[in-house]
């Protein structure tokens, strides 16, 4: 069965409309700054995203792109302005970042309640792509008839989680934890990972390569997420494996494009509805 994040975030969005129609009448714009250094694909294809489902439930984002030319000290004095502007709810410098900029320490310098990333240590919000995972997850569960409650049915789980980038599969990991979950990990150094593949009852994959998951990597029933993306020939953003192949082996699955990538927005638009109800 196909998760469909595109309904899922549309009634996520629903929710957050309503919501910013009241703060609007208290003269109150939720306001996402957002800092893109470079011109990766995926990541101007992404702030697009935020910048259509933000105007969708009222908000407002501003983008400010650099060649490459931002140097750490200019963006530690963007951040403090922007954590003086009571207009701006959120900051987001947008990763992958080059590493010159020092986007981890950036992050920490960021005003906690405008950290809607969630990248900081401080952050009171959980990383979007993190949160769209358990949101997948629950919705599998619920339309699974799973018995008792959401967090003894993932507990008894054999989670394995593909790719541990700063992006994706790190705070995935790190938010399963923070539930209770040890996933096994496979990364470019995992020896014979199909083993591990094949006995996961959940698998997310967040490894950004064509065909990172084929259909004899899999058992039958597993819950698959696909996480990853990359550009193909053609310039078209595709995930970790092709639903055509994999669709009859697995019980669940989340297509790419609209799977986590719809949710993953609509809860940093929550981040971001939060920050301004906070002001």
């Amino acid at each position: 069965m196909k998760l469909d994040g595109k309904q899922i975030a549309s009634d996520i969005l629903g929710e957050l409309r309503n919501k910013v129609e009241i703060l609007r009448k208290e003269n109150i714009i939720p306001t996402l700054l957002v800092v893109l250094v470079g011109n990766n694909e995926q990541s101007i294809a992404y702030i697009k995203q935020k910048e259509l489902k933000a105007a969708e439930i009222g908000a407002r984002t501003e983008v400010l792109t650099f060649d490459n030319n931002l140097t750490f000290e200019t963006a530690k004095k963007l951040v403090e302005k922007s954590n003086a502007d009571p207009l701006v709810h959120g900051l987001i410098i947008q990763r992958p970042a080059p590493d010159y900029l020092r986007v981890d320490e950036l992050s920490k310098l960021i005003d906690p309640k405008k950290e809607i990333d969630g990248f900081g240590e401080n952050s009171p919000y959980i990383v979007p792509v993190a949160e769209a995972i358990e949101v997948l997850l629950r919705k599998a569960f619920e339309e699974s008839g799973g018995e008792g409650n959401f967090e003894n049915w993932i507990k008894k789980k054999n989670l394995v989680v593909m790719g541990k980038g700063e992006t994706a599969g790190g705070p995935i990991i790190i938010h399963l934890k923070k539930l209770g979950i040890n996933p096994q990990v496979i990364d470019s150094k995992t020896e014979n990972p199909k083993d591990l593949t094949k006995n996961a009852d959940i698998l997310i994959s967040a490894v950004g390569k064509d065909k990172a998951v084929t259909p004899e990597m899999l058992k039958k029933g597993v819950i698959l997420i696909g996480v990853g993306l990359h550009t193909d020939e053609e310039g078209k953003l595709r995930g970790d494996f092709h639903a055509d192949e994999i669709r009859d082996i697995v019980s669940f699955y989340s297509p790419t494009p609209g799977g986590v990538g719809p949710v993953n927005v609509a809860s940093l638009m929550r981040n971001l509805v939060k920050s301004a109800r906070l002001r």
